[in-house]
């Protein structure tokens, strides 16, 4: 649609703090067929993660079968050894032999103590078994790409400020980056874009919930003194830096993420039974192509919408209601049908036994990239039903921002003052309605203001 208005989202370059422009996917495509450069790759099926799944189960029951052989062996051991001393010292008694009673004894000690290394040799040997399985099961199916990874937790504490890890206010509440990303490779570590950017913060004492998109084009600080599009920081360096990102620029204390797919978001919405979703007239023809054109290279069957309304839609139809921003409200109403598809999700998992949410866990681990164990996640589930969405919003906030071309950057949005949109953000999310922003964010608001004025002024 070469006459919309969002013209700030078609950029086709990016600084990364140096004068070589660097080319990334061009954002110029035609509406309806955003897929030509799809790498036709195959894609990740559930089933083979499943496999690695239940190996990695099967090698814990293993090592508990392990741990049961051996303390039987053990008590074997020890039996044979009483019975066979018994049986010395009765011969020994009967010979009138008492100093051969003290070398009976000193030989079962001998003999007791050669059985326990032998043991001890034979449970180092079963461990480095398992070690090798191990290593075969998880490392040949490539788990760097899903599932959990463990990040550098030093990088990830030097991006919380002192103010933050100071603020008493904070305490109690955890928050989760949550990123969406066009990994039309299947990859999902970095080299790609994130589309969506939600943080989740979660009262521990209430369960209440608050969901806040950073808008992908928002102008921050990188993390590394380079101010550009904030979506960036992923495409460089995974969710690391775009963590780094986040909590540098808005005062947060963010730890974990769970970073998700196409494939992977439109699998998890499938095994919740679909959810409801108000769709609107205007909505329903980018609905249908976005799914149209996922389903060519997804290779997988689609349902046209054909009408406006509250529906349920299937994982397919979900995922392409997520990515329309070909309507009034541009990118900032797309952010807004992510929420809405992420609360959806929430309410419909809350009606849903924790049998039936491990089963949906185990789904959609493997397509996933995340910070969290499955144990951790399987957690979280277990209190589902004590969560609520009480409040969403987007951020930079509405009345504190602006859109505008800056330079290789390209348009981008703009929060006016970065220091007050922080502080609304504080306000929003744990009720801090005097907080004061830390000495970097006011230094990062200062440079922002000046990139600024050389643009728009």
């Amino acid at each position: 649609m070469s006459n919309r208005n969002d013209e700030y989202y078609e950029d086709e370059y990016y600084d990364r703090g140096d004068s070589r422009p660097v080319r990334r996917r061009d954002d110029r495509y035609d509406e309806y067929d955003e897929y030509d450069e799809y790498d036709e790759r195959g894609v990740r099926r559930p089933s083979s993660r499943n496999s690695s799944g239940s190996s990695r189960s099967g090698a814990s029951r293993n090592t508990s079968s392990r741990s049961s052989s051996s303390r039987s062996s053990a008590s074997r051991s020890s039996s044979a050894s009483r019975g066979g001393s018994s049986s010395r010292n009765g011969g020994g008694s009967r010979n009138g032999g008492g100093s051969r009673s003290g070398g009976s004894r000193g030989g079962k000690k001998k003999k007791n103590n050669t059985k326990a290394i032998i043991l001890l040799l034979v449970e180092v040997l079963v461990a480095c078994i398992l070690v090798f399985v191990a290593y075969t099961l998880f490392f040949k199916v490539d788990v760097t790409k899903v599932g959990k990874v463990n990040m550098n937790e030093e990088v990830i504490s030097q991006s919380i400020s002192e103010t933050v890890a100071q603020n008493q206010q904070m305490v109690g509440y955890t928050n989760i980056a949550l990123f969406g990303v066009d990994a039309r490779d299947g990859e999902l570590t970095k080299n790609t874009r994130s589309d969506s950017i939600i943080i989740a913060s979660i009262n521990n004492e209430t369960g209440d919930v608050k969901l806040c998109s950073v808008y992908r084009d928002t102008y921050l600080n990188l993390s590394n003194d380079t101010y550009t599009k904030c979506n960036a920081a992923y495409a460089e360096g995974g969710p690391e830096q775009a963590i780094s990102m986040l909590n540098m620029n808005l005062d947060m204390d963010i730890k974990d993420f769970i970073t998700i797919g196409f494939r992977g978001l439109t699998d998890v919405v499938d095994a919740l039974g679909g959810v409801p979703i108000d769709v609107t007239d205007a909505e329903i023809s980018h609905l249908n192509n976005y799914q149209s054109t996922m389903a060519t290279e997804l290779k997988l069957n689609y349902t046209p919408v054909t009408s406006s309304g509250l529906q349920t839609l299937n994982g397919l139809q979900a995922t392409a209601y997520c990515r329309i921003r070909y309507t009034a409200g541009d990118d900032f109403r797309r952010a807004e049908r992510q929420r809405t598809v992420l609360m959806a999700c929430l309410e419909k998992a809350k009606g849903m036994s924790y049998s039936q949410l491990e089963d949906v866990a185990n789904k959609a681990f493997g397509e996933t990239y995340t910070s969290l164990d499955l144990a951790d996640i399987l957690d979280l589930l277990k209190n589902v039903a004590k969560y609520n969405v009480v409040d969403n919003s987007g951020f930079p906030y509405e009345t504190m921002r602006t859109t505008g071309t800056m330079g290789k950057a390209g348009s981008c949005v703009l929060p006016v003052d970065l220091q007050s949109n922080v502080k609304w953000l504080h306000g929003f999310l744990f009720n801090d309605s005097e907080y004061e922003v830390s000495s970097d964010v006011q230094k990062f608001s200062e440079k922002i203001a000046a990139d600024v004025s050389k643009y728009l002024n």
